[in-house]
């Protein structure tokens, strides 16, 4: 993004998104003017929404002053901190998630450790970190549950290592954050049965994997039978079954996709990951075609600004090529970063969106 965006269509930036939202994570990231008032604005200023061909966005609001706009009384984005939030509320969720780290609390025990109102704690716990403490600390039970089941636990043993209480409440958790039952995915997902095909591309070959809920793997690649082998590797106990006639329609979008085409429809996803990583990938689907953001954005965005490196991480599990459209994401120096793909197909993805998208 550049210090100030003069283009006549405002709604091509993806700072517009903040200011219809009047997004308050992104208040000291920027400020917007207004031509016809000569005034410029925090992102969640609760005035009337500007219509986009009058509006001009700025990193600071000295920038904005000195093209000649005045503070608004209304917001006063001066006094907004330049790094977009209250410093007191970043100390209190650090001390907050450091004792989470050390075992499970419930948000009176939180609360109480930390000196503060359980409600004050619930609202900026959640602002901050885009959920509540009791969500964050299941995410992070079945986070360690699955990587206890990866290691051949049984599942009561790596249940109550990960900190459950009970079996019941493990099921629970799992089914809602990883997207099957323990057992399910300590035997690699028996009964499921997954459909996949295998077609070619403008970036090599592409494999689209889907299940009763929705596309579930996009793959690029050069070799089928090394893509296939990475399908089955990914889910041992599923019933894998090849299916190029029913997949054809979707195959087709992701194809187009590879091309550099929008989306017409909305395909249908099941994306199984942590709650972090699901906040990641649904941000991600947000950045519009032939844009790009650092990954500093992306985390400021999903309302974590500290946790770039855990958001890259989170990129780098993107199951779905392309249709989470993980390589729009770059370094805060412009350079590409990784890409699970390759960096080539990174390169071309970009050059073609930007091409096909218009100006």
């Amino acid at each position: 993004m550049t210090p100030a965006s003069a283009t006549s269509d405002a709604t091509l930036d993806p700072r517009w998104r903040a200011v219809i939202e009047r997004d308050r994570q992104w208040d000291g990231r920027f400020v917007y003017a207004v031509t016809s008032t000569k005034i410029f604005c925090r992102p969640s200023c609760p005035a009337r929404s500007p219509l986009p061909d009058r509006v001009r966005f700025y990193e600071t609001a000295d920038d904005a002053r000195a093209a000649g706009f005045r503070a608004c009384k209304r917001c006063a984005p001066d006094s907004v901190p330049a790094d977009g939030g209250d410093p007191m509320h970043a100390s209190l969720i650090a001390r907050a998630l450091g004792l989470l780290a050390e075992g499970t609390m419930t948000v009176a025990e939180l609360a109480a450790a930390l000196a503060v109102s359980r409600a004050h704690l619930q609202r900026t716990f959640f602002r901050v970190v885009g959920c509540t403490p009791a969500d964050w600390q299941r995410a992070r039970r079945s986070e360690r549950l699955r990587a206890a089941l990866a290691t051949g636990a049984s599942v009561s043993s790596a249940a109550f290592d990960a900190g459950f209480e009970s079996l019941p409440s493990a099921y629970t958790a799992a089914s809602a954050h990883l997207g099957m039952s323990p057992g399910a995915l300590r035997r690699g997902a028996p009964g499921e049965t997954v459909f996949y095909t295998i077609v070619p591309c403008a970036l090599g070959l592409v494999l689209v994997a889907m299940t009763s809920h929705g596309v579930h793997r996009v793959v690029l690649g050069d070799d089928p039978l090394a893509l296939e082998a990475s399908l089955r590797a990914a889910l041992p106990a599923a019933e894998i079954v090849r299916d190029d006639a029913m997949l054809g329609e979707i195959s087709a979008r992701v194809v187009a996709l590879a091309s550099g085409a929008a989306l017409s429809v909305a395909l249908p996803l099941d994306l199984r990951g942590t709650a972090f990583q699901q906040r990641v990938w649904r941000e991600l689907q947000r950045i519009p075609r032939g844009a790009t953001i650092t990954y500093a954005e992306l985390a400021a965005r999903i309302g974590s600004p500290k946790a770039v490196r855990a958001v890259g991480t989170a990129c780098g599990a993107n199951p779905v090529a392309m249709v989470v459209p993980c390589h729009r994401v770059v370094r805060g120096d412009g350079s590409l970063g990784g890409y699970a793909w390759g960096l080539e197909r990174k390169v071309r993805l970009l050059r073609v969106e930007q091409l096909k998208t218009p100006e």
